[in-house]
């Protein structure tokens, strides 16, 4: 019996012994297998975490197809970032509000977002659009505005719709009508999202510190800053050299000394945007206060805006006993104390070339 046992035990230690072989077998084997293959699954690993770091891409960071450059972006002060995200992708500048909190979030700039207008000039993904608002990266460079000598009101307007990006035309009209002739002619630089009254107050400022350089002579002359203004207006679009505006000055002068209504064709460009070329008799007689054919004196206001040159040939008139004026074809002026001189002189200049 002893012997028996014995002998059961053996081989139950040989098995378990066995057994154990079997098991390092295996796992040498499955380590064999998992070694051969690791560069497999490794690759495998790699490929689906490319596809889900480009899908992430695709579909929530990548520029939307519609993102709007050359655009104010605005983002106005006191909203949360759950707001501004949701801005940015109703607007079309980013794909996704909710990736784009969670980016912000990352960068440590959700609680530090500059506000105000913002201009992108091409297209950025959703990592960079964050980090331009985080650093307050406006992208904002001045537009260069010509606003040329004898220009209106209205014309400026029009100029400055065609160059700035946050411009209401209307508005613009509304709050400068009153400053006619005020904006002074000159070249300035507006940053894009500059409102209305900025220019405004930019071209009326300008105007002041040119004009206190004559101020004193018009003082001396008796005339108002308006009247001064209105016919420097006037001889900005009658004639281009100083001194044939020196010389018209005093013609106007004289006129308006003597009660002569001072008969300027230019007065109709402001009036129905007609050059004296154009001008018809009848429209000579068109009832308007800046009409200077049918009212006498200077009209209500300027007409355009004059350049410095117009305003000091308006102080620095050239005395004569001339009342007449005419330009022929080849814009020379001619100068006439009389009507009847003045009329031969159309005749000569005038009528005989046409």
């Amino acid at each position: 019996m002893e012997i028996g046992k014995s002998d059961n035990n053996t081989d139950i230690f040989t098995d378990i012994a066995g057994g154990n072989r079997l098991l390092r077998d295996s796992l040498a084997r499955i380590q064999h297998i998992w070694q051969k293959h690791a560069n497999r699954r490794t690759a495998v690993l790699l490929v689906i975490l490319t596809l889900l770091i480009s899908a992430t891409y695709l579909w929530l960071i990548r520029a939307p197809e519609n993102f709007p450059t050359n655009v104010l972006i605005n983002i106005p002060e006191g909203e949360t970032l759950q707001e501004i995200s949701q801005e940015l992708q109703n607007k079309g500048v980013v794909r996704s509000a909710v990736a784009t909190g969670a980016i912000a979030k990352l960068y440590g700039v959700g609680k530090s977002i500059r506000y105000g207008d913002y201009l992108f000039k091409e297209p950025l993904n959703a990592l960079d659009v964050v980090q331009r608002l985080g650093a307050g990266a406006f992208g904002l460079e001045p537009v260069t505005v010509r606003i040329r000598e004898g220009a209106t009101v209205s014309k400026i307007a029009g100029l400055l719709e065609s160059k700035m990006l946050k411009f209401d035309k209307n508005k613009f009209i509304e709050i400068a009508g009153k400053y006619e002739g005020y904006l002074f002619p000159d070249t300035y630089y507006f940053l894009p999202n500059a409102t209305e009254e900025q220019i405004v107050a930019a071209m009326t400022d300008n105007f002041y510190k040119h004009y206190a350089k004559i101020e004193d002579k018009a003082k001396e002359l008796g005339y108002s800053t308006h009247q001064i203004v209105t016919l420097a207006s006037i001889l900005e679009l009658e004639a281009s050299k100083f001194e044939d505006r020196r010389k018209i000055a005093g013609v106007m002068y004289n006129r308006l000394e003597r009660d002569m209504p001072l008969q300027v064709d230019v007065s109709f460009v402001y009036i129905m945007d007609k050059g004296s070329a154009d001008v018809t008799l009848k429209d000579l007689k068109y009832d308007s206060p800046y009409n200077t054919y049918v009212y006498k004196g200077l009209p209500p206001g300027p007409i355009g805006s004059p350049s410095m040159e117009s305003l000091q040939a308006v102080v620095d008139p050239v005395e004569s006993d001339w009342l007449f004026y005419l330009a022929d074809k080849r814009g020379v002026t001619h100068y006439s104390k009389t009507y009847k001189e003045h009329l031969r002189k159309k005749r000569w200049y005038i009528d005989k070339n046409k």
